[in-house]
């Protein structure tokens, strides 16, 4: 432990008390439904209606959709004083498996769109707020909902302890094991889990998926709009991708250069994908370098982080390039075909392999007892992440052995998702007067 980063962490309580925690300060004059509508300007137009229709099914797929607000709320909340790589985005779906290069699978947090330096309290207050809001969606009381985000913020305070402790080439090396993720889960979607898994190692890495069919030895996608479908031949957005995607390969690791340049693209369409990247580009790249061999890349827009006008500018040029160095420095292990692109009209892009043996728990599904489990693993695997960008000493020693920033958080979290219920009614209402 450092010693002296630790008691700065103490004496920073002074300044900021961890009870002035507790409050879920809104920004001034706040606007969502207009937050919103801006956002929309920028998105593909005929994909509005399914995000609308996606971020209307309950408050939690709202709140999932709607990063931009509470990043505007967080940048009124106090804070200690110390950044760390922050995820930007942090809920409990975004959190999951996928396979590292060795081909092991663990469990992480695996969505960086947002990502950029910022105070660590960010990422808890969202995190311990998504537990409220999937709690009650899974039919808790307020009772319940308040216990997970307690527990879910203690796993984080006391794990950041442990990781004070260790050195910076053990939290480097620190990985969550697959199992321990399937293990807080019910026996069925465990189960199901593991089938999927087994199938996917004994089916090989190259095997097309599902949604790719054969014509002739020649790989193409199988349509399936709205949620994948191709663009037309003389689409300007089409064109201008299959130039780009030359240029990504610049951005590879040597090594992995070498291995990518012996595919072929075949197709490549617009997916549809989550919940508040509805409507951006996001596309899927199908690769081939035999019969039946498929590498399949995805595509997705990088804008600036919706933490930019609170925390700063990025340091990166290109905003594909912020997600990527975000995601490689908070993740464990990351894909290694990681990368990013600018198109000709001066969109900015990463990509990444699609659906490498990933897997998430359906939050609908779990009962309280799993939830509160689930949710007790994403605190512990984000004090993680944060320990490998920013200073745990100092963190642990903010957070302190009591219980004091626990309970402060879980009072914040129910402020901050009765909030959100009533900014969801809101949307909804909006949506019922468009129509």
């Amino acid at each position: 432990m450092n010693a002296a980063s630790f008691a700065a962490g103490r004496a920073a309580r002074e300044r900021v008390p961890r009870s002035a925690h507790r409050e879920a300060v809104l920004a001034a004059n706040r606007d969502p439904i207009k937050v919103i509508s801006e956002q929309n300007r920028e998105r593909i137009p005929y994909l509005i209606p399914l995000r609308d229709e996606r971020m209307s099914r309950s408050p939690f797929a709202f709140f999932r959709g709607t990063a931009a607000i509470m990043a505007a709320d967080l940048a009124e909340t106090p804070v200690s004083g110390r950044l760390v790589q922050a995820c930007g985005d942090c809920h409990l779906a975004n959190f999951g498996l996928f396979a590292t290069p060795e081909r092991n699978v663990i469990f992480d947090l695996n969505d960086f769109d947002e990502t950029l330096p910022a105070p660590w309290e960010w990422d808890v207050k969202r995190l311990a707020t998504s537990t409220v809001l999937a709690a009650l969606e899974v039919g808790g009381s307020g009772r319940d909902a308040r216990r997970i985000a307690l527990h879910t913020v203690q796993a984080y305070r006391e794990h950041m302890r442990r990781l004070a402790d260790a050195s910076p080439l053990q939290i480097w090396f620190t990985r969550v094991d697959a199992n321990v993720f399937l293990a807080v889960l019910d026996a069925e979607q465990a189960g199901k889990i593991e089938r999927k898994q087994r199938e996917a190692a004994t089916r090989g890495e190259h095997i097309p998926p599902t949604f790719v069919t054969s014509a002739s030895g020649k790989l193409r996608f199988v349509e399936n709009p709205p949620i994948l479908h191709h663009l037309a031949h003389n689409d300007p957005f089409r064109n201008r991708a299959r130039e780009a995607l030359r240029k990504y390969s610049a951005t590879l690791r040597g090594d992995i250069r070498v291995l990518f340049e012996r595919y072929h693209l075949r197709d490549a369409a617009l997916r549809v994908v989550g919940i508040g990247s509805v409507g951006t580009h996001c596309a899927i790249a199908l690769f081939q370098a035999g019969p039946n061999d498929a590498l399949v890349l995805q595509i997705k827009e990088a804008n600036a982080s919706v933490l930019e006008p609170y925390a700063g500018a990025s340091v990166y040029e290109n905003h594909g390039e912020r997600v990527v160095s975000g995601q490689r420095l908070m993740q464990a292990a990351s894909d290694l075909f990681l990368g990013w692109l600018r198109l000709e009209g001066g969109q900015h892009y990463f990509v990444r392999r699609y659906r490498d043996r990933k897997a998430a728990a359906n939050l609908e599904r779990l009962g309280l007892r799993q939830l509160d489990q689930y949710a007790a693993l994403c605190g512990t695997t984000l004090a993680l992440a944060h320990a490998r960008s920013g200073d745990p000493s100092f963190i642990a020693g903010y957070l302190g052995t009591s219980d004091k920033f626990d309970r402060a958080l879980a009072d914040y979290a129910m402020q901050y998702a009765a909030n959100t219920e009533a900014d969801y009614r809101l949307f909804v209402s909006s949506i019922a007067g468009r129509t």
